[in-house]
């Protein structure tokens, strides 16, 4: 197959591919709340009572110091009044360029409900006391890996990471309070937040709040 036949049959495979089959969530507009924290909650509940799988995973996306895009699936810590948050090593790719450029964007999406949320802002470090306690309250497993501070570096041989992490419980089974001073909570405080509905005639329902001095401005948006 050449590379045009095979770019049209890819092309056509994939629009073959049924979306928004079944039954949607209504969503208006009017009714929703002044807050977009409040409607966040009540979409992620009802993904949260519906089953859906990894309803809290979201997508980070950042900036490079040369100004590339890069992105990757966290799981989110907590969301209130002060933003949404989440977790990483400082000195990993994203602790990096949240360093150099603390801005960002999230991405939720809940395919069964045929629900987007997107969000962006500035983004801060959380105090030495909330990123030791979210450090505490990972898997034994988790902290151990990030003690070793190697995300993303080359990993010539696995039996290699293995016993560093094996090393690394062992110290944590001995030190139970030892914490990663590089290990951050972040918060994404938005200046936008955008709620997206899907229809299955396509004409999608689209809600921004954009962040005022006096609280939050809604808007609708074409489809």
């Amino acid at each position: 197959m050449n590379g045009g036949k095979q770019s049209g049959g890819v092309r056509g495979w994939l629009r073959g591919i049924e979306v928004f089959a079944g039954p949607l969530p209504e969503f208006v507009p009017e009714r929703a709340p002044d807050d977009p924290v409040r409607l966040f909650l009540s979409w992620l509940s009802d993904a949260v009572a519906d089953g859906l799988r990894d309803p809290h995973a979201m997508t980070l996306s950042t900036v490079d110091e040369v100004g590339d895009p890069d992105a990757r699936v966290l799981i989110l810590k907590a969301v209130d009044e002060t933003g949404w948050q989440f977790a990483g090593h400082a000195f990993s790719p994203k602790g990096n360029q949240l360093a150099v450029h603390p801005r960002a964007a999230l991405t939720f999406y809940w395919p069964e409900h045929g629900r987007q949320v997107r969000l962006r802002g500035p983004v801060t470090s959380g105090s030495a006391q909330d990123n030791a306690e979210d450090f505490l309250a990972r898997a034994a497993s988790a902290r151990a890996e990030a003690l070793l501070g190697r995300q993303s570096q080359y990993l010539a041989d696995s039996a290699e990471r293995d016993h560093a992490v094996e090393k690394a419980l062992a110290l944590i089974d001995k030190e139970p309070s030892l914490v990663d001073s590089a290990w951050t909570l972040y918060t994404l405080a938005p200046t936008v937040v955008e709620f997206w509905q899907a229809a299955a005639n396509r004409v999608h329902t689209r809600l921004r709040y954009e962040r005022t001095a006096d609280g939050w401005g809604r808007f609708q948006l074409w489809s």
